[in-house]
């Protein structure tokens, strides 16, 4: 339902967007979709679902005393985080406000950071009125930064910057994305659309862009009062490596100099003379483009790497707990096609290991995230229940992949212990 909701506020935000391309001002249209897919994400979830009752959320119904003095505590840590994750901009060189990639996100900031500034006061004293635990992660950032350090516990701190981190980073790639895939869309041709191969450019390009819609859009609205605030960010480096390895700018060294495995020949060449097979497999890509992007869609306003947002278990993750680290690599390997010799076997061989590297990359972010979602109860038993009837159970069984299995499954009564302590916070 709420994906549903939320397609279809995409559906027509790029239309008004798409109408408004004349005057071509592409953040703030980007910023129109964003709203449209918000509001038909968080209307229903607010209005149908209630999801402000829901345990996860901390809230309760009825509302208590309010503190401004613990308000303005977390207006204070609210401001340090901004201005900590301001103080990283500046120092590094990637996000310079003259580089064309990032200057629709500064004009995002323009806007963003006025109205968060601007609402954070009223926000924080009416939900800080019905939160079961309202000495958050949020107040001791504030307790610390005001110098009033007795009771401040530092890893509330580290989780509130942690968290910051990740929006810091993952926030302006995904709106710069999401800008160039409406400037494309801008002046797209349509008329163009008449055969296989064109249609099937457009579906490709069109579904990375859904996906990078609600991706942005979830960084954007992590909200308590919605139940899409942060538990807890990833707390190992190695986590950390693996999963911003995978984007830019780290990519473009990764990627192009050490594991390169794409050749001059790719599937839509190799195919070009089959017609029925170019078809079948043109659609093969296209329908496992979808599951990574209907697993993106699934979280609704939940979406976010590295980070605990609330464990979801519908759409494609009711069958695995990994659908769209499956979909991508599969995917890779059909649009690649590396075990196809062009130049030598040994070449196809080295590229076939290149993206076998690939590969174990995000195999790697795909156990390092169960290390960490482990510590949600909820989490533990969802993925017990899918090593027991998902749709890749038989994998246990292979003695190479079963074994890495079992070394997760060894920590797991470890990290239910750890999410059972009392007063640690998730």
């Amino acid at each position: 339902m709420i994906a549903l909701s939320g397609l279809i506020a995409f559906c027509v935000g790029t239309t008004l967007v798409y109408w408004l391309r004349p005057f071509q001002v592409v953040a703030h249209d980007a910023m129109v979709v964003i709203g449209c897919v918000a509001f038909g994400v968080f209307a229903p979830d607010f209005l149908w679902q209630k999801v402000w009752r829901s345990r996860s959320a901390g809230l309760t119904r009825a509302p208590a005393q309010g503190s401004w003095d613990r308000t303005v505590t977390k207006f204070a840590g609210l401001t340090a985080s901004m201005g900590f994750i301001g103080l990283l901009y500046w120092l590094f060189p990637e996000y310079t406000t003259n580089s064309p990639f990032y200057q629709h996100f500064w004009a995002l900031i323009k806007v963003l950071v006025p109205a968060m500034l601007a609402l954070a006061v009223p926000y924080l004293y009416l939900v800080d009125r019905r939160m079961e635990q309202p000495e958050d992660n949020l107040w001791h950032l504030g307790r610390f930064v005001l110098f009033q350090w007795d009771g401040v516990d530092g890893r509330a701190v580290g989780q509130q910057l942690l968290g910051w981190v990740i929006k810091g980073f993952f926030l302006p790639l995904m709106f710069g994305y999401m800008c160039s895939d409406i400037v494309r869309l801008y002046n797209y041709d349509f008329n163009s659309l008449q055969s296989f191969r064109e249609i099937w450019e457009f579906l490709y390009f069109f579904l990375f862009y859904v996906d990078v819609v609600f991706g942005t859009m979830g960084y954007v609205m992590s909200l308590r009062l919605m139940d899409t605030h942060i538990r807890s960010s990833e707390p190992t480096m190695l986590g950390w490596i693996v999963a911003v390895v995978c984007y830019e700018p780290f990519w473009t060294l990764i990627g192009r100099q050490y594991l390169h495995y794409g050749s001059s020949l790719s599937w839509g060449g190799w195919l070009s003379n089959e017609p029925l097979v170019y078809g079948i497999w043109g659609t093969a890509i296209l329908i496992l483009t979808a599951v990574y992007v209907w697993a993106t869609v699934i979280f609704g306003g939940r979406f976010s790497n590295l980070t605990n947002r609330g464990i979801i278990t519908g759409g494609p993750y009711r069958f695995t707990k990994h659908p769209a680290y499956i979909s991508k690599n599969i995917t890779w390997w059909l649009i690649a096609v590396p075990f196809v010799v062009t130049e030598s076997a040994a070449a196809s061989l080295r590229q076939c290991l290149l993206l076998f590297m690939v590969n174990g990359i995000y195999y790697l972010r795909a156990k390092t995230e169960e290390r960490h979602l482990m510590r949600d109860p909820d989490y533990a038993s969802y993925a017990r229940w899918i090593d027991s009837n998902g749709l890749l159970r038989f994998l246990n069984r292979i003695p190479a992949i079963g074994t890495l299995a079992r070394l997760t499954l060894d920590h797991r009564g470890q990290s239910e212990q750890r999410a059972a302590k009392p007063g640690e916070r998730g």
